[in-house]
């Protein structure tokens, strides 16, 4: 019998989500790729395993929220998948094999230090992450069945030919079979406010910052000793932070009592801070969970799900169910974890709290009866939105009360009498997995599917659950105490001043307003087709081989999400008639098929663990039908 012309695969983006692509080809290669060979093409600018993100060539100040016990490249026997489970070593058990010398690599002098030292607890840099990956990619070639093969292009990947001809920057091409995109992020030019923005500051010889990834933009010309605005107070604005202070010869000493003291270098601006909430993103928790194990999913599971009737808007009809789900997790973890603190049996309380729908007056006063103490009961509008409807009579004041929050965040997070928060954090994980199960129905209403899904609830999330490590909220409290952060406010706004030429801030939270020459948008630019940079996603959505996601009303009418069109089913690209391309693929976060991270907390069913594995298994039966 004739053997079969190898088929060809050009992976674009060699990042932690191609990667784990090319290590569920290998593992489900045995069962479905028979006699015939793949050659994989990894097309990355950046190195492969790392990629961009997390390449090692970075800023050694800048580290993860994450802790390494919490950080796994590979799937256990909790994903449920239909390829083989091939388990390995999370961060921290990586770290500990090379330490004991039963795992051979060779540890940079730079990070050994830190390898010596990390506990399982602690919150690695990026770079000590950026070799974890590194070694998976290494470890995923080494392994690779007979079958497969993998060639690596340093290039950008910038058009794709009819006869998937991938043209790379370096000027040679690879004639693929097949293309599989794994785009991370959409870098995006400026959008219209943000244009405005630009040319006021080229008018008036200011200097603005569009929305970007923090570790790729230059801010060398960001001048010392002077006002600065700043748009954003998550983890880009973190990573910003430490950049222009540290990051400058600025340093943080330890205080005999406790906390930070920072001296600095001169070379510092000083940076006003505000956003929609006026607060930082909530630390990570440095506590285990003390009570009985959670059963998630418990109230938003398929069942659930499957009851609601459409149409549904997410925030009357699906967030009670989420909400009810978070605050399960959180009374389970405080009934069981402190009893000295409730006044009700918890098998009393779960029955009644099974039965009450939430925010009615009834689970109210289930709760108000069970849990004595306002601080040990979840009050979710208010960890949304803290400062909402307050109003100080200076920026001062305000000032005040949010170095009060912090500092209760910070305690709050470090003390394990209020571990019912990790519950509530651990319930949010859950629902993060089955928001697929639910856009797979159907029957969410376009507008609250972009603006309320995709949009308040992910933003909620990222507040509450994916926050900077502790020790980032203590320096930031330090440099505001040096006078060289100041917080601006909630509902923050940003104003054109064209007779003074400046800058001007203004937020709902005080009177006061903030003048400055420059403005830095600290955030990722928001998913958007039709503002994409990348040249090769330009290209295809020029030539209408990529199209912007469409979300479907109920009516029949559609809502651009701003997201790269693709199947939901099998990852495929939709051109912009809506065919689904038989050759193209595409998965990440900013794609039809929603995600989290490519890498993810053990043990937890991660999406992206099962997305890496049906695609990979859709690529192996093309590849040999």
């Amino acid at each position: 019998m004739t053997a079969l012309p190898t088929f060809t695969l050009a992976i674009v983006g060699a990042g932690p989500r191609g990667v784990g692509v090319l290590e569920r080809l290998s593992a489900n290669a045995d069962g479905l790729l028979g006699d015939r060979r793949v050659e994989v093409h990894l097309v990355d600018p950046f190195p492969p395993g790392p990629g961009r993100v997390w390449r090692y060539e970075q800023s050694p100040l800048l580290r993860m929220n994450s802790m390494p016990e919490d950080v796994t490249v590979f799937t256990d026997d909790t994903v449920r998948i239909d390829g083989p489970v091939r388990p390995g070593p999370s961060l921290i058990e990586w770290v500990r094999k090379v330490r004991a010398g039963t795992l051979e690599y060779p540890v940079p002098d730079d990070v050994r230090a830190e390898f010596e030292t990390l506990a399982s607890t602690d919150f690695p840099t990026r770079r000590l992450q950026s070799r974890y990956l590194e070694w998976f990619y290494r470890k995923v070639v080494a392994e690779l069945p007979h079958g497969i093969t993998v060639v690596e292009h340093l290039a950008t990947a910038e058009s794709i030919d009819d006869d998937e001809t991938v043209r790379l920057s370096d000027g040679t091409t690879v004639s693929a079979d097949a293309v599989v995109l794994t785009v991370g992020h959409l870098d995006a030019v400026p959008d219209s406010r943000e244009r405005e923005l630009e040319a006021f500051a080229e008018q008036h010889e200011l200097s603005y910052y569009p929305a970007g990834y923090t570790a790729d933009v230059d801010y060398s010309a960001v001048p010392a000793g002077e006002p600065v605005l700043v748009r954003g107070f998550g983890l880009a604005f973190v990573d910003l932070m430490l950049l222009l202070t540290e990051g400058r010869g600025g340093r943080f000493e330890e205080l005999p009592c406790g906390g930070l003291r920072y001296r600095p270098s001169g070379a510092e601006p000083v940076l006003h801070v505000g956003s929609r909430r006026g607060v930082p993103y909530h630390a990570k928790t440095g506590y285990p969970l003390r009570g009985k194990p959670l059963q998630l999913p418990r109230f938003f599971d398929q069942r659930a799900i499957d009851r609601l009737t459409g149409p549904l808007d997410f925030r009357a009809d699906v967030w009670p169910l989420i909400a009810k789900e978070l605050a399960w997790a959180y009374y389970t973890e405080l009934f069981t974890g402190h009893p000295d603190r409730v006044r009700m049996d918890f098998a009393v309380f779960a029955d009644k709290f099974a039965d009450l729908p939430w925010g009615t007056s009834e689970m109210d006063a289930l709760i108000t009866a069970a849990v004595p103490a306002l601080e040990d009961r979840l009050d979710l509008e208010r960890l949304d939105r803290p400062f909402a409807g307050r109003r100080y009579d200076s920026g001062e004041e305000f000032g005040k009360a949010v170095r009060k929050y912090i500092e209760s965040d910070l305690a709050r997070r470090a003390d394990a009498h209020h571990s019912a928060d990790l519950g509530a954090f651990m319930a949010l994980l859950s629902v993060i997995g089955q928001l697929p199960t639910l856009l797979a129905t159907g029957r969410l209403t376009a507008a609250s599917q972009v603006s309320d899904m995709d949009g308040w609830f992910h933003g909620f999330f990222s507040y509450y659950a994916s926050g900077p490590p502790p020790r980032r909220l203590e320096e930031l409290l330090a440099l505001e105490d040096a006078g060289v952060v100041s917080f601006l406010g909630a509902d923050i706004s940003i104003a054109a001043d064209e007779t003074a030429g400046t800058f001007v801030a203004s937020s709902a939270s005080h009177p006061d307003t903030v003048a400055a020459r420059t403005l830095i948008e600290a955030r990722l630019p928001e998913a958007s087709v039709p503002r994409v940079s990348d040249p090769l996603l330009r290209s295809l959505r020029d030539a209408g081989a990529l199209a912007e996601e469409t979300v479907p009303d109920v009516d029949g009418a559609t809502l651009p999400s701003g997201r790269i069109a693709t199947t939901l089913s099998d990852f495929r690209l939709l051109t912009v008639d809506g065919s689904p391309h038989p050759r193209r693929f595409a998965v990440g976060p900013h794609t039809s098929v929603r995600s989290a991270g490519a890498f993810t907390r053990p043990r937890t069913n991660a999406i992206s663990f099962r997305q890496n594995d049906a695609l990979a298994r859709e690529i192996l039966r093309l590849a040999n039908p």
